[in-house]
């Protein structure tokens, strides 16, 4: 593409369908190649016949990638096609959860997008029920638009995480001097402030976060910190703040040692503001506690596995065995199929080559009998060529015209027959009758035909 791109290409050329390169980059997914193109210059608005965008295409086909890049390159999220579609319809209609979530957290009002419907009279929900698409449902669903309006409910709950999410810095820090809110403290899904503004891309407030002493380790409820979520939102910028300031090495995390005191000290994270008796904890208490906690652990799991060994021994089948014995008769029952199958395969094989053999056998008995047949021919061929005014037949059985003479010498229906111009005289040593009309076999390698007699086949 840089190669066309610096020989002249022209990347505004449509095809049949009214398609760009940059829609053909955006419905493959290729956003390198697509990056390369916005970087040159080229229109990303462009519409085809339907009136699709680049970002219409990348939304349709989940290329989240090129999703984000577009947007980033400043494609508009909320315009529509021919039947009114935004791109939220299209991955909703498709089912591309992550597209989907990623347009509704980038549209300006997610619960209008939810609720805005196309030339059709349809919305997100009424798109992905048509077509089946159950993550869409389940998504939809489990953030219970419907009824209480969940934003309200959740401003009124988490003001720090609003604020964290709208980059509202001024507020964050208001809502923290003030004591409404702490810095690690979680929402219904887990996720912290700095949560929230790695989301969103927001430098500022990650920055004062983290200056304040905020924890970047705390994961939500995906198992993801804050520099996850700033990855799969592509803010870049975010993750390269957040990965710099890891306070622990990862080697260091995956390694638990029960005397360590700084282990359960830097793993305290403190839970939602609705369990209040949780503040009322000092850090030590709360360290202590968690020191117990891991404690009780050990001794259940070392509790565990003697109770598993026990059972053993006294000819117990744990769910591992069984899983073994049924993962064996799977495997047995394969080998039992691909050995049939390799003794089906050899008898064929056998077969084939038998009836091969014989095939072989015919060519060379084919070939014999046209060698045989092919000498005479030969022979008869060299005679004509040498300027002959006789007629030359093979030896074979011909039928003799009428014959009324009778050899002096007898006649042998196995010697040459030689026909002079109105006669035909049969040489033979045995005395007997010349037969009338009939045919004879002629053994010699020639038989002269004169006086325009012939011997017929």
């Amino acid at each position: 593409m840089q190669a066309l791109i610096i020989n002249g290409a022209n990347l505004a050329t449509q095809d049949d369908r009214g398609c760009t390169p940059v829609h053909l980059a955006a419905t493959h997914g290729h956003s390198f190649t697509l990056q390369v193109m916005l970087r040159s210059g080229v229109d990303p608005s462009v519409t085809d016949k339907r009136e699709w965008k680049s970002v219409h295409y990348a939304a349709f086909h989940g290329r989240l990638g090129c999703l984000q890049l577009l947007i980033k390159w400043g494609c508009g999220i909320e315009d529509v096609d021919y039947n009114g579609n935004l791109p939220v319809h299209l991955a909703a209609m498709e089912g591309h959860l992550h597209c989907f979530k990623f347009l509704l957290s980038r549209m300006s009002n997610g619960i209008q997008a939810l609720k805005a419907f196309n030339d059709n009279g349809e919305n997100v929900l009424d798109l992905a029920q048509r077509f089946f698409k159950q993550n869409i449902l389940q998504f939809i669903q489990g953030a219970a638009w419907e009824g209480n309006n969940p934003e309200d409910q959740e401003i009124l709950a988490f003001p720090g995480h609003v604020a964290a999410f709208k980059g509202d810095l001024e507020m964050l820090k208001k809502l923290l001097e003030e004591g409404i809110i702490s810095f690690n403290e979680r929402d219904d899904n887990g996720s912290t402030p700095m949560h929230k503004a790695a989301e969103q891309g927001h430098i500022e407030c990650l920055q004062w976060l983290i200056n304040m002493g905020a924890d970047n380790n705390i994961t939500n409820k995906a198992g993801e910190r804050p520099s996850d979520v700033a990855k799969r939102f592509a803010h870049l910028a975010a993750v390269k703040l957040l990965e710099g300031v890891q306070k622990y090495d990862i080697d260091d995390e995956n390694e638990i040692d029960e005397n360590d005191m700084k282990f359960f000290v830097r793993h305290g994270v403190e839970g939602s503001t609705d369990a209040k008796e949780d503040l009322c904890l000092s850090e030590s208490d709360k360290t202590d506690a968690r020191m117990r906690a891991y404690k009780k652990i050990v001794e259940l799991r070392h509790s565990l596995e003697i109770a598993e060994s026990n059972y053993k021994h006294l000819g117990g089948i744990t769910e591992e065995d069984l899983k073994q014995k049924k993962e064996q008769l799977e495997s047995e029952k394969i080998i039992k199929e691909l050995q049939g199958q390799l003794e089906y395969e050899r008898l064929r094989r056998e077969k084939l080559e038998c009836q091969l053999d014989e095939y072989r056998a015919e060519v060379d008995d084919l070939r014999e009998t046209i060698k045989k047949i092919q000498v005479p021919n030969l022979v008869a061929t060299e005679d004509d060529s040498g300027g002959s005014t006789e007629d030359h037949v093979g030896p074979g059985t011909y039928q003799v015209p009428l014959l009324k003479q009778r050899a002096a010498d007898g006649y042998a229906p196995f010697l040459s027959l030689t026909a002079r111009e109105s006669t035909f005289t049969v040489f033979s040593t045995i005395e007997e009758d010349v037969p009338g009309p009939g045919h004879y076999n002629v053994s010699e390698a020639q038989c002269n035909i004169k006086g325009g007699h012939s011997l017929q086949n």
